[in-house]
């Protein structure tokens, strides 16, 4: 083996000898077990997020496939509708200066198609880096052909079960994509507005309780006064109760509306009036249906001003009654300038009462950066009410499993106060919706045309046309677990592993995706989709802040796991960026955090530190040094097999059966192995990979690397040893190394696999790879308490001997002698067992021992127990030497004290400083004193000897 660990010379070679020996498909044998994939973008690359949750997911399949299961780990992308129609938008107009428009829409799908073979392979590529063992023969997307059939398939279905309808209702609208989007796909920004108070004149000579002939409204959107249908207070203010059934004469438009009274207005707020809204608000949509009002839609899909409103009843069907002017200063002008306008033009008549400062929440769309609209349009939606008891029932049964428990409380909290699903996209790019259209409007539904005419018995002369709408991309991947199972055959793939066993999400989706999917597979399977879903956190960075390209502290795992030069780095994260004060705030940042750029880790490093901090369903806060630390945790495994290897490879290490005496610590560590596999076992099972990851790392760096090497060294080294003893400790030394690569493997697999190439023929161990061996499951015939109890003994003896050492500061290869006082029968035993490990490793000339409480000479002391392990000071050290260096150490320390003293007594610094500068004095101070007062016991016990 090399003398150190190189990652990127065995990474590469061996995921494609992986990949290629088709390792990652499922072996026929045993139960099945299976996870899902949450498909990435197709348009996406691997960030932080990806790179964590698919390692906690590798480790699961690569652990059951070592268990003996039947594994499928289903590889897959989304076609991500709106991200993947603007990229190639994008692409096209810089290219060809062309839009979607000049190509037509076949046209433009076919070369979305193209760009997808070109290049939306860059995550799944990524995934490779990560170790991930997909079966990549199984590959699925949402928009290939097997899942379009799958799709059309439950389009028809629900619709033929009335719980699909096409209706008239308030969505998300974008002014830019032209398209309604989901929630999640809206990011909610907090900003600085202006809560504008308009007065509403009251009609029929009305007057309030203070003789006031109007009413004040205040609102946030003043454009969309143009489509009040109503103002609301509540029922119980007494200020409006002679005005409820009243009316308001609209000012610029002229309609008259009523004063209705609603619990859904607090009193409390503003002026206790608000205006209702219906076609562009979600809150006051929901008080026009309750109060029957008709709602008016005021723009078009630009977010413009319409000469003519769109008026429609509480129901969404037309309303022709109405007058549905609207001013003509109006007509086409953008939302934002209208709002300018009708503010001053209410300020022009003597109706605008005041304007306040106000801080909310401005809706923009994630894509397009637009500030979201609220609008009427037709849309097709799912009505999920009967969907949604068996989904619920199946949690409340315990048929699905939330891992953590807490987050079943926030599924239910969803599924019980659900509203039905708009599923329509105004896009070209997804899932066609399969409905046909003729002349008059009639709708038919079915998966073809042919099949639509058939299904309807249509003339073959009835011009049809198909619906230009695609479905939203979570309505496709709702079929996720049983839609690449080649459902709706009934595959033998889909009887093997469905349902899946876990799925592995963040809590941000348990509505969009999570309940959806349950939804939909218990209505077209009868089955859940998956057993267990196991929560994790977010990725957030060091300080717990949200990683962002604005705040410039996004990391990219790749960058992690390859290292990149600082030079590089800035420009990455500074380049393209429109505003130059951020991009040198970012740059900044960048150079004071990463001096040097970031180094290259290598993934086993970049996978055990996401695992090390994945504690259930909390955010985890990622942290360099904690990567730094797992790195050198790879070279210490790296070179504790290159010691293992020079002591057993072209020896006997008594695999054949051959006679073999164990030590007490073969013995300790066999036991100590069993323990930790049981621990190990358990953290499995509980999803708590923090705390596996915890486990394996003391056992192999505290227990194996840094005793049990250590102790095998007098046996190895003893050239007087019995052949049964040499063979013992070798076959311990690479049965324990081979079985800690076995354990390690799901974890980090690169490095295992590298390392078990070299120990498994010396430990007895056959096959072509290690992701294909037996996990190691606890013995517990070797659990050998009293060998943990003697070893501990000893480490006892030999942590005490070092602290002496390292306090009086004896050097490490100076020999020197011990006594032990006050030591019991038990005490005497361990120390016959273990003398010759303790004269040899702590590198003493003599143990000696004492009668209880018999005098010694002047001694540094350490305990164990009710035993005073003590070394004699007379000879070890140059006395004077030692006081004098010990007397300019605590003369150094103590005018560091005064400095810092007087620092913090100063009220000035103390009022003036941050708080985490003024307490990190106060830590300075308090370590140096305690410094000082260890120095000071030191000093007194050396000028006794």
């Amino acid at each position: 083996m090399d003398k150190t660990y190189q990652p990127h010379e065995i990474e590469r070679a061996w995921y494609e000898k992986w990949e290629q020996k088709n390792y990652f498909a499922p072996s026929g044998q045993g139960d099945a077990y299976s996870i899902m994939i949450p498909p990435p973008n197709v348009t996406g690359s691997l960030h932080m997020g990806h790179a964590f949750q698919d390692s906690i997911m590798d480790s699961l399949i690569r652990h059951q496939r070592m268990l003996g299961k039947n594994t499928l780990w289903q590889a897959g992308t989304d076609h991500a509708g709106i991200a993947t129609q603007m990229l190639v938008e994008r692409k096209l107009a810089a290219e060809e200066g062309k839009s979607r428009h000049d190509l037509g829409r076949d046209a433009f799908i076919e070369r979305i198609w193209e760009w997808k073979e070109e290049s939306g392979g860059t995550i799944t590529r990524q995934l490779r880096r990560m170790g991930a063992s997909l079966d990549w023969s199984r590959e699925r997307f949402t928009m290939d052909e097997g899942f379009y059939k799958a799709v059309q398939e439950v389009f028809v279905r629900l619709y033929d079960d009335k719980l699909i309808y096409r209706g008239k209702r308030l969505v998300n609208w974008d002014c830019k994509l032209h398209t309604a989007i989901s929630d999640l796909e809206v990011e909610n920004k907090d900003q600085s507005g202006h809560l504008w108070h308009f007065r509403y004149p009251l009609a029929n000579g009305a007057l309030t309780a203070e003789g006031k002939h109007y009413i004040v409204v205040a609102t946030t959107r003043p454009e969309t006064m143009l489509g009040d249908s109503a103002v609301a207070v509540n029922p119980k203010d007494k200020r409006y109760q002679n005005l409820v059934g009243q009316y308001i004469d609209l000012p610029l438009v002229g309609r008259r509306i009523p004063i209705i009274a609603d619990d859904y207005v607090d009193a409390e707020f503003g002026t206790g009036c608000v205006k209702i809204t219906p076609a562009h608000d979600f809150n006051d949509y929901e008080v026009g249906k309750r109060h029957q009002l008709p709602m008016f839609n005021i723009l078009d899909h630009n977010g413009a001003v319409l000469s003519r409103a769109e008026v429609f009843n509480s129901d969404g069907t037309a309303n022709g009654d109405l007058d549905d002017r609207l001013p003509e200063q109006y007509h086409s002008l953008d939302r934002f300038e209208a709002r300018k306008l009708i503010i001053s033009e209410f300020e022009a008549a003597g109706l605008l009462e005041k304007i306040d400062d106000h801080a909310l929440k401005v809706p923009y769309g994630d894509r397009s950066g637009t500030v979201i609209e609220p609008l009427l349009t037709d849309q097709w939606f799912v009505a999920v009410a009967d969907l949604a008891k068996p989904a619920i029932a199946a949690v409340e049964q315990g048929d699905i499993q939330f891992v953590p428990k807490q987050y079943e409380n926030m599924y239910f909290a969803w599924m019980r106060d659900l509203q039905d699903w708009c599923i329509s996209r105004q896009l070209w790019w997804g899932h066609r919706i399969p409905a046909w259209y003729d002349d008059c409007g009639n709708v038919y539904v079915a998966r073809t045309e042919a099949e639509a005419r058939s299904k309807y018995q249509l003339s073959h002369d009835l011009a049809l046309t198909q619906d230009n709408d695609v479905l939203d991309t979570w309505f496709s991947s709702a079929l996720w677990t049983f839609g690449t199972l080649g459902w709706p055959e009934q595959t033998p793939e889909l009887k093997t592993f469905h349902p899946s066993s876990v799925l592995v999400t963040g809590f941000d989706i348990i509505f969009f995706w999570v309940a959806r999917m349950i939804m939909f597979t218990l209505k077209f399977t009868g089955e859940v989709p998956f057993k267990t879903v196991y929560v994790h956190g977010l990725v957030r960075d060091q300080d717990g802040q949200k990683m962002s390209k604005s705040k410039g502290n996004v990391l990219d795992p790749l960058d992690l796991i390859d290292g990149i030069e600082l030079e590089t780095l800035v420009a990455k994260r500074t380049g393209n960026m429109m505003q130059p004060q951020l991009a040198k705030k970012i740059e900044e940042q960048t150079r004071r955090h990463f001096p040097e750029g970031i180094s290259a880790y290598g993934t086993d490093a970049l996978r055990f530190t996401f695992l090390s901090l994945a504690s259930t369903g909390r955010d985890i806060k990622f942290d360099m040094n904690r990567m730094e630390g797992y790195r050198n945790f790879c070279n210490k495994l790296w070179n504790a097999a290159r010691y293992v290897l020079m002591n057993t490879e072209n020896q006997d290490c008594g695999i054949q059966g051959e006679a073999v005496e164990l030590t007490l610590p073969d013995r300790w560590i066999l036991s100590r192995l069993q323990e930790t596999e049981q621990q190990i076992a358990k953290h499995f099972a509980d999803y708590r990979f923090d705390l596996l990851a915890n486990a394996l790392y003391e056992f192999v760096w505290n227990e194996y690397c840094d005793w049990y090497l250590e102790l095998s060294k007098p046996v190895l080294w003893d050239e007087n040893a019995p052949a049964e003893r040499l063979r013992g400790t070798r076959r311990t030394l690479v049965q324990v190394l081979e079985t800690i690569l076995r354990l390690a493997h799901p974890l980090m697999p690169y490095i295992t696999e590298e390392i078990w190439q070299r120990v498994a023929p010396l430990a007895g161990q056959q096959g072509d790879t290690i992701m294909l061996q037996a996990y190691p499951l606890a013995d517990e015939s070797l659990i050998d308490p009293a060998a943990n109890a003697d070893i501990e003994w000893l480490k006892g003896v030999m942590l005490a001997i070092r602290n002496i050492r390292g306090e009086m500061n004896i050097g490490p290869g100076k020999t020197i002698r011990i006594l032990l006082r006050n030591a019991d029968q038990e005490d005497l035993r361990r120390l016959e067992t273990t003398r010759t490990l303790l004269l040899k490793l702590a590198k003493l000339e003599e143990i000696q021992v004492l009668a209880t409480g018999a005098d010694a000479p002047m001694a540094a002391t350490g305990l164990l127990g009710n035993m005073e392990i003590l070394v004699p000071m007379a000879g070890l050290i140059d006395k004077e030497a030692e006081l004098a260096r010990l007397a300019k150490e605590l003369d150094k320390l103590n005018k560091e004290i005064a400095r810092l003293d007087g620092k913090l007594s100063n009220a000035g610094f103390v009022s003036k400083a941050p708080a985490e500068v003024v307490a990190k004095e106060r830590e300075k101070l308090a370590e140096m004193q305690s410094a000082y007062t260890r120095l000071s016991e030191q000093q007194a016990e050396i000028a006794r000897i």
